[in-house]
């Protein structure tokens, strides 16, 4: 198959490649160099034979050339974590860049379009097992842009065969964002904010993209909506205390109230984000305190047959295993 895969150079779009590679698919990404993990990423699937192109899916006279004699797209670009950017950027990358790429996967015939969207539509804690048909209610902009994508991309559904997949926090050996934690809890400097009750539902990056593979085969996914999650939930506590388990570690005893901690990460957005500076504490950092997801794989089980394998125990060995041999500690 002839695969496009739009933020290829990301933690999650990299491993797709590999995997596509693997099975020899012919591999073309489009992604960006805004980092040395997107740097290191690009040069990983290049050596693998992936084509690689940096470029924006803003860019929509280069979009429709990229696209045009590709059989499968998976959509995974998007502006996620910046909070030193206008709102702007989110709604040209999340929405206009979307509709980019379902005009020209329309235009070139493609015969599936595999949208990778987030579990931030959700919003905030909901109660009981979220499912795909639960009230969709997203409090940051990048939640918002994200949904307006979804929208996007239903619109498109009587006229492209699409599918999207609401990708639940992502985790394993390639991603840097849950480093930060390994790394202090590794140093012993870690602590918990809140009482640490509230609930992640993780799922391991090979888990994740057997899924995605799923989605691209199945007929039964065509026009549907999915949430993929991994195999077990944790609450934050049980998350942490698993890595300094597996790491060798003490698990972090000390603890700090919440309150103070929003109301400085408020502070620091207001103060920090009108002038361009990445704020070390703003309230999308503070969700890991405080939101609650648990997912129910009922739909994707059904008609899927996905099951997550790596529970995350097993997976934090093996995300805390490829940090120590890339020297991160």
């Amino acid at each position: 198959m002839r695969t496009l895969i739009t933020g290829g150079t990301g933690f999650i779009g990299s491993r797709l490649a590999m995997k596509c590679l693997e099975r020899g698919d012919y591999v073309r990404v489009i992604g960006q160099e805004n980092n040395s993990a997107e740097r290191i990423n690009r040069k990983l699937i290049e050596t693998r034979g992936a084509k690689v192109f940096l470029e924006s899916v803003t860019n929509k006279e280069r979009i429709f050339a990229l696209v045009a004699d590709i059989d499968i797209v998976y959509h995974l670009a998007a502006a996620q974590h910046e909070a030193n950017v206008p709102d702007q950027v989110f709604r040209d990358v999340n929405v206009t860049g979307t509709r980019n790429i379902l005009e020209a996967g329309l235009n070139a015939g493609v015969k599936r379009f595999i949208h990778g969207s987030t579990i931030g539509v959700y919003g905030f804690a909901l109660e009981g097992n979220i499912n795909e048909q639960s009230p969709l209610k997203p409090d940051n902009i990048y939640g918002k842009t994200k949904l307006e994508g979804e929208k996007a991309v239903l619109s498109f559904r009587e006229k492209l065969p699409v599918v999207i997949i609401r990708i639940s926090e992502t985790y394993g050996p390639g991603d840097r964002r849950l480093l930060k934690l390994f790394k202090a809890i590794n140093k012993n400097v870690f602590f918990v904010i809140g009482k640490g009750n509230n609930v992640h539902h993780l799922i391991y990056i090979d888990d994740l993209v057997n899924g995605l593979l799923l989605v691209a085969e199945h007929k039964e996914a065509l026009g549907e909506i999915f949430v993929l999650a991994g195999k077990n939930h944790v609450t934050t506590n049980e998350m942490v205390n698993t890595i300094a388990k597996v790491m060798g570690k003490k698990a972090p005893k000390f603890r700090m109230p919440l309150v103070p901690f929003d109301l400085m990460a408020v502070l620091m957005g207001a103060l920090f984000r009108p002038i361009g500076i990445q704020p070390p504490l703003h309230r999308r950092r503070m969700d890991f305190f405080k939101k609650s997801f648990l997912f129910s794989h009922e739909k994707s089980y059904n008609k899927l047959g996905f099951i997550p394998k790596v529970s995350f125990r097993h997976g934090a060995e093996k995300a805390a295993r490829w940090y120590t041999q890339k020297g991160y500690f």
